[in-house]
């Protein structure tokens, strides 16, 4: 078996159990009820489920099942390629979108393979974290030759997948009181990715993560995974560690931080990871739901007030996504940039 890289060593406070706490309390929310006019139900359960817990998985959602199979089976044909064949559409940093196989989480590396791929070709974003530095820059997509089909493959599952996070947006803006279109102006331009996840065997899964612990700075992700499982969620009522079971076909929904600050801290992003498999590699596929770079985030004038007064300052999105993207490549001495490094002060 030979020895890990201790590139993918976990430090001992952050190495998964083996045993995780029983799954199946993440709550399962119906969409099926926009058919029927259940509507302020609907807005109820998923404003409780931000609440309570960040996350929640969405059954009936409107995703045809043969256009999952074909992204399924095309990004299985990708990965299965050899590790030459994949560099092809390699990332780096002058080229953003692309395949990347050593990517870190909180200076760690994780135990996968990505190819990402923007959701606008080309993605127009801030050329440098410089507050000053009005520059943009343009991210283009870099397609794989093979499978053949796979770029309009996933442009139908792109289209498909962004109609459900849009009406995911509109229903947690009403469970916020506000107006169902009152988020999707941020979206003008928006720099939102698919990512293609491959999770390998790994013969350490008591020493390394396929993803380490980590909260998601967009506004919302919307993930499509497997049969396997691995994914666990730190429960917010007492921290531990719980397993989402999964349920074939659903989707999984989470709020991330843009979502915390506009909502000044009603909804929170919550942390999660995936544990590592010794047996079964495992797929899965997020759509990161992300603003466009010029939008300022703040918490919503709406959702607050004197008793209320808003808990971050004002940040750039596109700004805060040029920092985050120097920590891609290589491994940092500090942390990379975070919504906390935001917060106000309370006196």
């Amino acid at each position: 078996m030979g020895e890990i890289d201790p590139a993918f060593i976990q430090s001992i406070e952050h190495r998964p159990k083996l045993t995780v706490t029983d799954p199946g309390e993440i709550p399962v929310i119906d969409l099926s009820a926009l058919d029927s006019g259940a509507v302020d139900l609907l807005v109820a359960d998923i404003g409780k489920a931000c609440e309570e817990w960040g996350f929640f998985q969405v059954i009936n959602h409107g995703v045809p099942l043969e256009v999952v199979r074909r992204i399924e089976a095309a990004m299985k044909e990708f990965f299965d390629q050899s590790i030459d064949e994949k560099r092809k559409v390699k990332r780096d940093e002058a080229k953003a979108m692309g395949y990347h196989d050593s990517e870190h989480t909180k200076n760690v590396r994780d135990w996968k393979e990505v190819l990402d791929i923007a959701v606008e070709d080309p993605m127009v974003i801030s050329a440098s974290p410089d507050p000053q530095d009005q520059e943009l820059t343009e991210y283009h997509n870099q397609w794989p030759e093979y499978p053949p089909e796979f770029r309009k493959i996933w442009k139908e599952y792109a289209g498909e997948t962004e109609k459900l996070a849009v009406k995911l947006l509109e229903l947690i803006s009403l469970s916020l009181g506000l107006a169902g279109d009152r988020l999707i102006e941020f979206f003008q331009g928006q720099t939102s990715l698919i990512r293609l996840n491959h999770y390998p065997p790994c013969p350490w899964p008591e020493l390394a993560l396929g993803v380490g612990r980590h909260k998601d700075a967009g506004a919302l992700t919307v993930l499509f995974q497997d049969g396997v499982g691995g994914l666990e969620v730190k429960r917010k009522a007492d921290g531990e560690w719980v397993g989402v079971k999964p349920i074939p076909n659903a989707y999984i929904i989470n709020v991330g931080d843009v979502i915390q600050v506009w909502s000044n801290d009603k909804y929170e992003s919550v942390e999660h990871r995936v544990v590592a498999n010794s047996e079964k590699e495992r797929f899965s596929i997020p759509f990161f739901f992300f603003p466009a770079h010029h939008v300022n985030v703040k918490p919503l004038e709406e959702l607050t007030n004197e008793e209320n007064p808003p808990k971050f300052k004002e940040y750039n999105w596109g700004k805060f996504m040029a920092t985050r993207n120097r920590s891609d490549f290589k491994k940092q001495a500090v942390e990379n940039i975070q919504i906390h490094h935001f917060r106000v002060s309370e006196q």
